[in-house]
């Protein structure tokens, strides 16, 4: 049995630093450099810092080590460790195509208008071999005009979420937006990573005409929320939008009704319901809501039974299964699934974050107001879709109080909705 993981979490910063310090070849079979890697990002400090600096530079070739330095990278800049862009800077050269693309996606992380990085940069767009989008997304982020014509090129790339990227890049250089409907589209992809990827180029092109399209994507509901919120953000802030422009859309996602996306796949014949439950297990979000459109069109009948039924064989531990079942039991109406969502709208275990949001919604749907105190509750927490989620099913259950609590720890979304609310009732 590997037991590499069981110390992740009881990992001191001291001892996670002496793993990597150890040469590779020196590390136990319970031991894990990698992990020691990853875990140091709980530790900003400058041991830390320090530490994986040197790891980057160890330059064993072995796979192992080759391994770890681009974990060590990648730390790197997620602490945005600016004080260590010079070793980071140093792997732009390097033989391994992985490494040079986490140290580019670092640079981007951490931030810099260094000229002589930033050419440097841009010039592996010439490079045979190179993961080129990562490569266009810091350049953009970074606003190097100079790698324009260079971008440019890859507008029309054979790979999809690399031509997006171009397009998305030259626009937001130039401000010319002819070729975003090129990014729009990729919203439709097939492949779910390329939907994905194309909310990152909207919200890195500051497209915010894309917020309706964004609104209707099939993939997860993290996605479409984190797209609108940051274009939202950003189009207030510059003045070209305004709450309400925004808040159809933002509310639209939030409710998660199947029939509100544009599907990107379809059935020959109507697939019988065991089918159809188990592809509320697909990491293709996109495939979870086709099933679940089907599921209330045609077993509307037979689904709460072979929903209880999954919940208890293995949706209850399986966060992406269990958000589409408690979702399901929403839009069927099925009233005795109440005591299982208040249960879901309580989880507080990260992983099924997403599920507290929904259970409020889904509460809402059935027209429980017996869950009007659990949900008056939800908006003293500091998750903003679940409090924003909770305003919404209150109102649908009739209850107003939401709108007239003073909490001064609001996320700002929730409060621009109630002081909507609040300024078309005076």
């Amino acid at each position: 049995m590997d037991k590499r993981f069981f110390s992740l979490f009881n990992l001191t910063e001291e001892r996670a630093i002496e793993l990597l310090d150890t040469p590779q070849s020196e590390i136990g079979e319970e031991d894990s450099r990698y992990i020691a890697a990853s875990h140091l990002i709980n530790f900003p400090t400058e041991r830390a810092i320090a530490a994986l600096m040197r790891a980057v530079q160890q330059t064993d070739p072995t796979l192992d080590n080759r391994i770890v330095r681009r974990k060590s990278v990648e730390t790197l800049g997620r602490l945005q460790a600016a004080r260590a862009l010079p070793v980071i800077r140093s792997c732009l050269s390097d033989s391994d195509c992985y490494t040079v693309e986490n140290a580019v996606w670092a640079i981007g992380e951490i931030g810099t208008q260094d000229a002589e990085i930033l050419e440097e940069i841009a010039q592996l767009l010439d490079k045979p071999g190179q993961t080129y989008r990562v490569i266009i997304h810091t350049l953009t982020k970074l606003n190097y005009a100079p790698a324009l014509d260079r971008i440019r090129k890859f507008v029309n790339d054979l790979d999809p979420p690399t031509a997006s990227a171009a397009s998305a890049a030259v626009c937001r250089l130039t401000g010319d937006f002819s070729q975003m409907g090129k990014v729009v589209a990729m919203l439709q992809h097939t492949n779910v990573l390329g939907r994905r990827l194309s909310i990152q180029d909207l919200i890195d092109a500051r497209y915010y005409a894309a917020i309706p399209n964004i609104a209707k994507c099939p993939v997860s509901l993290v996605f479409r929320l984190r797209g609108i919120r940051m274009l939202a953000e950003a189009g207030i802030s510059d003045k070209s939008l305004t709450f309400t422009s925004i808040q159809p859309y933002l509310e639209q996602a939030l409710r998660d009704d199947p029939a509100d996306l544009d599907l990107v796949h379809c059935y020959e014949k109507l697939p019988d319901l065991p089918f159809l439950i188990r592809q509320l297990y697909e990491t293709d979000f996109g495939r979870c809501y086709l099933a679940t459109k089907t599921i209330l069109e045609y077993y509307s009948e037979a689904a709460p039974a072979a929903l209880f039924a999954t919940y208890d064989e293995e949706a209850n531990n399986d966060y992406g299964a269990h958000f589409h079942v408690i979702k399901l039991f929403g839009w069927l109406k099925h009233s005795p699934a109440c005591d299982l969502l208040l249960e879901a709208l309580h989880n507080t275990q990260p992983q099924f974050q997403k599920s507290r949001a929904a259970a409020a919604i889904a509460l809402g749907e059935i027209g429980e107001k017996l869950a009007i105190p659990a949900l008056q509750a939800c908006l003293a927490t500091k998750i903003w879709d679940l409090q924003y989620a909770a305003l919404m099913a209150l109102e649908k259950l009739g209850d107003l109080s939401g709108y007239q609590s003073d909490a001064t720890d609001r996320d700002w979304l929730v409060q621009a909705k109630i002081e909507a609310h609040n300024s078309v009732k005076s």
